[in-house]
């Protein structure tokens, strides 16, 4: 990747994250990062195509640790049953270690989701991976029925999203420092009860 094409990058990763998708404009875009507007159209096309190549910078990594993780897992495993928490390991701690050393990511992703982007994100640029984790959960939860794992992953989705990119509405936690590894530990243990908790009966009051 080239110099300018980093410098755009970079730009457009910390004015969406600060402003927001629909109030960041190219041409601010280019006015920050000293470029023209020939060479944003260059390199990457219009706006959106701009904005995934921003994703995609820091996605694509997490994605191959993400399947690199779940092939030593696999590969140790053998034919045997894979287990829930080596899985979600695998999912969650390469973003956490993203997390760690890009916060202005961490924002860019947070802009998406709150301006409801995230659906066609994940559908352009995660939807390999998660097919090959849906393949990893069914051998960690063989007993779930197909249409009951993908509740739980679908949940998963919607909670890691939240927990990435949503402020706490909560009392006593609206103020807590946004120590996003942390988030991801919480969420982590709680989705490993998740996807082994019974399966509720239609119906079923607790």
């Amino acid at each position: 990747m080239t110099e300018t094409q980093e410098k755009i990058l970079d730009t457009a990763e910390r004015l969406i994250g600060e402003q927001g998708y629909a109030a960041t404009s190219l041409r601010q875009i280019i006015a920050e990062a000293g470029v023209n507007l020939a060479a944003v159209h260059y390199h990457f096309g219009s706006k959106e195509d701009l904005l995934d190549a921003a994703v995609v910078r820091k996605a694509g990594p997490v994605n191959e640790a993400r399947i690199a993780a779940l092939d030593r897992v696999e590969q140790e495993a053998g034919e045997g049953q894979l287990d829930i928490d080596d899985v979600l390991d695998c999912f969650f701690r390469p973003m956490a270690d993203v997390t760690r050393r890009n916060q202005k990511f961490v924002r860019l992703m947070g802009r998406i989701y709150s301006e409801g982007l995230m659906p066609q994100i994940v559908q352009k640029h995660f939807q390999p991976t998660m097919g090959r984790f849906l393949a990893a959960f069914r051998r960690a939860l063989p007993e779930l029925p197909e249409e009951e794992l993908l509740w739980r992953v679908h949940f998963m989705v919607g909670a890691m999203a939240h927990t990435m990119c949503g402020p706490s509405s909560l009392p006593g936690l609206m103020d807590a420092p946004v120590d996003i590894p942390r988030r991801i530990e919480r969420l982590q243990a709680f989705l490993s009860g998740g996807f082994r908790a019974p399966i509720a009966a239609a119906g079923e009051k607790k």
